[in-house]
């Protein structure tokens, strides 16, 4: 948890920008249109890290004229702010002077994790510090007196200090950020409890005092920076869904030239009206239609049938399906930015910062954390010193009032229990449009499925391999090895290795099936219709269609 405090006022002058921030028809080409004048922009915003930052962001730009909605994702760091009109709002220049600084998004561009590398070095400091801190206030705690004791204590305020600049620095950059920008903020109570410990036993250090809590200070800061780390290795792990979705795409195309060359262009690169080469095993690069060829298509992803799709020349095809039989040439209808694959990855960001719930309340309730600490800390000073009269008294038990609350899970963990669950349910092939409606399913006490063919596991099996002569089973796995076809894997992985006359030569037929063969005999794996007389006489009609001749 860490940012900023929702609720302050965007007094601000937004023609005072720099001029290094992109112009309104950047932002405006980086847009994409919703349609009905209202278009899209993306910002990645990397200093976004809590529920406070997410408030104070959203209200701002709510603000904003022409402004109709905008949205933070946490897991992402990523802004999506819906706009209307020609030319487009302010939004960077009001980020900036929030004090979140930010760029157009580019989805192409994979960045090192230099955030996670510069949380395991503070945590790393901040535990050796902690550690040998600890060690010598065992002595202390022991019943080492006078000079001895302030020797420790002596050496463990030196130990403190470069824990503190170095790990510390992390929330004392964002306290210190926010304070500038006339916010509060969520590290300041951590930056605050923190340099008073430390400072309070440094004036103990000094008048030769009984107590000194830098054990207690360094050991907070390891403890919340563990949390910290923690946290953001969460938020990575859960963006697998997203990132495993979008490593479906294909990542170029073969694009046959109206002079008859070939040319591999980058999906990015891909316009509508290209023609494009897809072979068997390819994915569909970008929304299209078929030109010219046949074949099949497995369209799992697109609408969770396992079986396979035949498709033909003038049907339409979605970018992510997985082309198996043979070879097509389509014609681009769609970006790839605006290809079905792109919106199946913008529906899953969506549902990772949606607003369900229980995570609205969460928010509402850590806005309200950095105020309500402060205020009880500084209500305990005051009652204390009215109480006792002692003013050390009244500033240790401030401070512990500051340090020992830990704000790390208020905000957190509900958007990160939703980002996992979101995560978990894509592994097991399951889509969330909204995060709401995985609270809405804790309430459901009956299901009705109007699509029984796609409740399966998705991985069709061969059921009669019993009732096969071993013979024939492994004449049909050797031929069913050269075709991606689903049926033809369960058919390979159910066959047996038997010593049989080697297939002279295999070719597969989209739609219908697969044609070897073998000392002179030919062989046909497939469609009834087409294998042979079985298919003609029925034969063996008690299973499936798929016949071996």
């Amino acid at each position: 948890m860490s940012c900023c405090a929702p609720g302050a006022e965007m007094a601000l002058d937004l023609g005072g920008a720099t001029s290094s921030l992109p112009s309104s028809q950047e932002i405006r080409l980086a847009s994409r249109s919703l349609g009905n004048d209202l278009r899209q922009t993306d910002l990645s915003v990397p200093t976004v890290h809590c529920a406070a930052c997410i408030q104070a962001i959203e209200t701002a730009l709510g603000k904003l004229d022409r402004v109709e909605r905008a949205r933070v994702n946490l897991s992402t760091t990523r802004v999506s702010v819906q706009w209307r009109g020609n030319e487009a709002p302010p939004i960077v220049a009001a980020l900036e002077l929030l004090g979140y600084p930010a760029h157009l998004f580019d989805p192409e561009i994979h960045e090192k994790d230099k955030t996670l590398s510069e949380l395991i070095r503070a945590v790393a400091v901040a535990g050796f510090a902690a550690g040998n801190i600890m060690l010598l206030s065992v002595s202390v705690w022991s019943g080492a007196e006078g000079a001895t004791r302030d020797l420790f204590h002596w050496v463990s305020a030196l130990i403190a200090i470069p824990a503190l600049a170095f790990a510390g620095g992390i929330y004392f950059r964002s306290a210190w950020n926010a304070l500038r920008h006339g916010r509060m903020n969520m590290d300041v109570p951590i930056a605050v409890g923190v340099s008073l410990a430390y400072a309070m036993s440094l004036y103990e250090t000094i008048n030769h005092g009984d107590h000194a809590y830098f054990d207690a200070s360094v050991s907070l800061l390891f403890f919340l920076l563990i949390g910290r780390t923690l946290d953001h290795v969460m938020r990575e792990r859960a963006r697998t869904a997203v990132n495993g979705l979008s490593r479906l795409a294909a990542r170029g195309a073969m694009v046959l030239r109206e002079d008859g060359s070939r040319d591999y262009l980058p999906v990015e690169e891909i316009e509508p009206g290209l023609q494009l080469l897809v072979t068997a095993g390819e994915r569909i690069p970008v929304d299209g239609k078929i030109i010219q060829g046949s074949s099949d298509l497995d369209c799992s992803l697109v609408s969770g049938e396992s079986t396979p799709r035949t498709v033909s020349s003038g049907e339409t095809v979605q970018a992510g399906t997985l082309n198996l039989t043979g070879p097509l040439i389509i014609e681009a209808t769609a970006a790839a930015k605006d290809s079905f694959l792109a919106e199946m990855v913008r529906l899953m960001e969506a549902a990772e910062g949606g607003r369900a719930h229980y995570r609205r309340i969460a928010d509402r309730v850590s806005a309200l954390y950095a105020p309500v600490v402060h205020l009880t800390a500084l209500v305990t000073f005051l009652g204390w010193m009215a109480a006792t009269g002692d003013w050390h008294q009244a500033v240790t038990i401030a401070i512990a009032v500051l340090i020992i609350t830990c704000p790390c899970a208020l905000g957190l963990a509900v958007p990160i229990v939703q980002v996992v669950a979101a995560r978990r349910l894509f592994e097991s092939g399951v889509m969330v449009k909204d995060g709401s409606a995985m609270e809405r399913l804790a309430a459901i006490d009956t299901a009705v499925f109007d699509k029984t063919g796609t409740l399966t596991l998705g991985q069709p099996r061969l059921v009669n391999a019993s009732s096969i002569d071993p013979a024939m089973l492994a004449i049909a796995g050797d031929m069913a090895v050269h075709s991606r076809h689903p049926f033809s894997m369960a058919i390979a992985g159910a066959a047996g290795f038997a010593a049989q006359p080697k297939l002279e030569s295999v070719s597969e037929h989209p739609g219908f099936g697969i044609e070897a063969t073998a000392m002179g005999s030919t062989w046909r794996l497939g469609r009834r219709g087409w294998a042979g007389w079985k298919a003609r006489t029925a034969g063996e009609s008690g299973y499936g269609g798929t016949v071996l001749t």
